[in-house]
């Protein structure tokens, strides 16, 4: 998909504005720039940053309820997906964490909240925060048999789980144990016909 239709699809399907679009594109070049030096994305993804990255992360925010207030991205390196959703949620009353160990990591998201002029906080060590979150997000992370054991150590309550995964999603999800308290929903990619979102209803 090339960056105008991503773009089409951004604004016509999921509901960004053009001030975001453009704050995108500010992103863009930032990201390119830094990713010269840093290696935040495969460079063999470069040219396809508006599908392979953007479109990718924003496709989650038709599963997000706006009943919740709060979400955490683990891992959310160069700010993918949280940084997105930050940005589509700046007009709401929404609460967005990023979480990132890797401190050139942090400093390049910090650089882009101010530049993009967005609101979100960004966790180090989540161990080392009291973190409270209605929705857990994460992409090109870890497998989701140790993403759940995170999800169950820092929320002790009820919360969502939205996790971006390649073609083996459902054998993930077939080697997990057996827990009558969460449910497990697969979805397709709007940018991967073999790629999948899980979305995951943790009970308690």
């Amino acid at each position: 998909m090339q960056e105008r239709e991503v773009i089409k699809i951004l604004k016509d399907d999921l509901k960004f504005s053009d001030i975001s679009i453009d704050k995108l594109k500010m992103f863009e070049k930032y990201l390119l720039k830094a990713n010269k030096k840093h290696n935040f994305i495969s460079k063999n993804t470069e040219k396809d940053i508006w599908s392979r990255h953007i479109l990718d992360s924003a496709q989650l925010v038709k599963y997000i309820n706006f009943k919740h207030v709060s979400l955490l991205d683990l891992g959310s390196g160069a700010g993918f997906p949280g940084l997105i959703l930050a940005l589509y949620f700046e007009k709401y009353n929404f609460h967005v964490k990023l979480a990132e160990k890797s401190p050139v990591k942090r400093r390049f998201l910090e650089d882009m909240i101010m530049k993009m002029d967005i609101k979100a906080n960004i966790l180090g060590n989540i161990y080392n925060e009291d973190i409270s979150a209605d929705i857990i997000v994460c992409r090109a992370f870890k497998k989701l048999e140790e993403i759940m054991k995170i999800s169950r150590e820092i929320l002790k309550r009820p919360h969502k789980m939205m996790i971006l995964k390649g073609k083996d999603a459902q054998a993930e999800i077939n080697s997990l144990p057996i827990d009558k308290n969460c449910s497990y929903k697969l979805v397709s990619s709007i940018t991967d016909s073999k790629s999948k979102i899980v979305l995951v209803d943790v009970k308690k």
